[in-house]
Formats: C-alpha cells, sequence, structure tokens
C-alpha cells in the first residue's frame, strides 16, 4: 500500500468518524524541532483543510507537563520521558504516552568572537569545564591548546544558557555527564540544572539572540538556528578523537553507529561511537497518548504520525535535521497501531 493510499483510508476514516468540519489538534513542547514541525504541521495542513495543528514551542519540560495535564493533545520533548514522569503521568491520566521520534537533530556551541575568523575547536571536557566556569578567558591554555595557531582574544568567557526547562539542555547536560565526571557529580543531567556560572535566555532563539549580541559570548543551541542566524559554531572532538562538524552526515553516523534502539525508543545517542559521529547529537520525540477518547482526534494523529514517518522525512533535510533510519521507521509504523 503506497503512502497516499494510507494517507487516503486514515483521511477518509477520519472524516466518516466526524471530520466534516475543521478538527483542531493542539500540541506543545520542544523548541529544538520546531523549524520542521512548522513546516510539517503547515504542508499537512494544505494537503487536508479539515486538520489543523496548533503547536506551542514552550520548550520540553512545558511539553510534559501540558500532556501530563491533558491541557494538549501531545506533547513533544528532545528528552524522553523518565520512569518517574511516566509513572506521575499514568496515575494522573490512567494510561499511557508513547513515544515517536520525529526526526535526528545536533546541538552546537555557538559563539561571538568578532576579531577570530577561524572556527574552533572544543572537546566535552573542555566544555564542561566552561560551563563549570573552571575555565573562563578565552586564552585560557587549554582553549589554546584545542586551537593552535588561532589568535584568541584575553576576554571573559560570557556563558549563556537556557532559563526555561528545555530538552536541548537534557542532550547538553547528557553529553557532558557522559565526558566529564566533574560535570556529573555537580551538575548533572536533566531539562533543567543549576548552572555554575553564565546568564539565561528563554527558548533557543533567546540564547541565539544573545550569543549574537553579546561580544565573546558562548551558548548552546540547535544547528538550525545557527545556521539560519549565521552565528558560528565550534567543532567538537567525538569519542574517537576526530574533530566533527555538525551536520545531516555527522549526526546520522551518530544514530547509526548508537546501540539499537528499545522498543520505547526512549534512548541516548550523544557521545557516539562512530568515528564520524557529531557528539551531541538526539532523536527528538512526539509525546502521543496510547489512548485517545476521541475516534476523529485519534485516526486524525494516527494519519499524520503516518505522513510524517513517510512523505514528512522528506523535509527534514532542507532544514538542516536528519532523517529518522529506516528501521526506526519501521518499528514506529508498526508502534502507531497501539493507539486506541
Amino acid at each position: 500500500m503506497t503512502t497516499q493510499t494510507i494517507l487516503g483510508v486514515a483521511l477518509a476514516t477520519v472524516i466518516g468518524t466526524g471530520l466534516a468540519s475543521a478538527q483542531l489538534i493542539n500540541g506543545a513542547g520542544a523548541t529544538f524541532p520546531y523549524p520542521i514541525y512548522s513546516k510539517w504541521f503547515d504542508s499537512y495542513h494544505k494537503q487536508f483543510p479539515n486538520l489543523q495543528f496548533n503547536y506551542q514551542s514552550i520548550g520540553s519540560g512545558g511539553g510534559v507537563k501540558q500532556i501530563t495535564e491533558g491541557t494538549v493533545d501531545f506533547g513533544a520533548s528532545d528528552n524522553p520521558m523518565s520512569d518517574k514522569l511516566l509513572a506521575a503521568y499514568k496515575a494522573k491520566r490512567q494510561n499511557s504516552v508513547l513515544h515517536f521520534p520525529s526526526v535526528l537533530g545536533a546541538v552546537v556551541i555557538a559563539y561571538n568572537l568578532p576579531n577570530v575568523p577561524q572556527q574552533l575547536n572544543l572537546s566535552g571536557e573542555l566544555l564542561a569545564a566552561i560551563f563549570l566556569g573552571r575555565v573562563w578567558k578565552w586564552n585560557d591554555p587549554e582553549m589554546v591548546k584545542m586551537n593552535p595557531g588561532v589568535k584568541l582574544p584575553d576576554a571573559t568567557i560570557v556563558v549563556i544558557h537556557r532559563s526555561d526547562g528545555s530538552g536541548t539542555t537534557f542532550i547538553l547536560s547528557d553529553y557532558l555527564s557522559k565526558v566529564s565526571k566533574e560535570w556529573e557529580a555537580k551538575v548533572g543531567r536533566a531539562s533543567s540544572v543549576k548552572w555554575p556560572t553564565g546568564l539565561g535566555g528563554k527558548g533557543s532563539e533567546g540564547v541565539t539572540g544573545q550569543v549574537k549580541q553579546i561580544p565573546n559570548s558562548l551558548g548552546y543551541t540547535e544547528l538550525i538556528f545557527a545556521v539560519q542566524t549565521r552565528t558560528p559554531f565550534a567543532k567538537m572532538r567525538n569519542a574517537s578523537g576526530a574533530l566533527i562538524q555538525a551536520d545531516l552526515k555527522s549526526v546520522t553516523e551518530a544514530a547509526a553507529s548508537s546501540e539499537g534502539l528499545p522498543d520505547d525508543f526512549r534512548a541516548s545517542i550523544t557521545n557516539a561511537p562512530g568515528k564520524g559521529a557529531y557528539p551531541i547529537s538526539s532523536f527528538t520525540w512526539l509525546l502521543i497518548p496510547d489512548r485517545i477518547q476521541d475516534p476523529a482526534k485519534r485516526n486524525a494523529v494516527k494519519s499524520f504520525l503516518k505522513w510524517m514517518l513517510t512523505d514528512g522525512q522528506d523535509m527534514t533535510e532542507a532544514l538542516n535535521f536528519s532523517r529518522l533510519p529506516k528501521a526506526v521507521i519501521a518499528k514506529e509504523l508498526r508502534l502507531i497501531e497501539k493507539i486506541q
């Protein structure tokens, strides 16, 4: 059965169950995939005008909170829900939530050094030291060692981080916890962490905006935001010791070289072992209840998920996201049938 046939059957079912007028699907959560989600929702609405998505880009923490409280039809998060969060969801909603990887993306280390034309190199250990406040000068010996021949300024590093609950923060802190025992012991991995130093910005837009505006600053954001705003970002030394540029190929290799995904898709691919793997890579997930009471809404959500995993993947690379591996897509298409 072709993708168009699948969608046609699903949409006919939706209309047959009462979607003769517009059906609104509300979602909220991660900023990391917002550019591709906006593209998807707009494109899908153009194909099927009776179905409209309203997505609020409020951060992964907000997405998990709203799906748990039942104020949205789906959530979105850059980090999978923990066992504790899933238990809280089940206790409150009397059902479960399924994790659907949507795309692969990268968190990059953006910086603003006006008089340094060369692209910087960083390691995970050095990056952890910067965010811990232990390395605080651009011309610190460790920074100079990582960037031979680059004339680094004798200036303080202005650290910029997220001020809101963020899956992007989880991805970064998960990576730093893997490469730095000091970071893991003092800060750890979470959507919201107690930052030892730095200024806060709300959302990926806020962090990227501050980095652009403040000379000698350094922060973290999604690859797409750095590319769109023409903000320089560093190459990262990966687990094999290679200096890697964040791009579609290196993010895809991170997924390919990681251990097989569990059946519930909750897994981390940061610091992947592949020789060409970009180390701060991640899936991002749609959080979908496994029981949706409204038949029209249930069929609309299932129809969109099938489209996202097929036709929708063709739109990812233009926005600097990597498409899902075929094996992952096959497993997800089977998982859709668990939505009742």
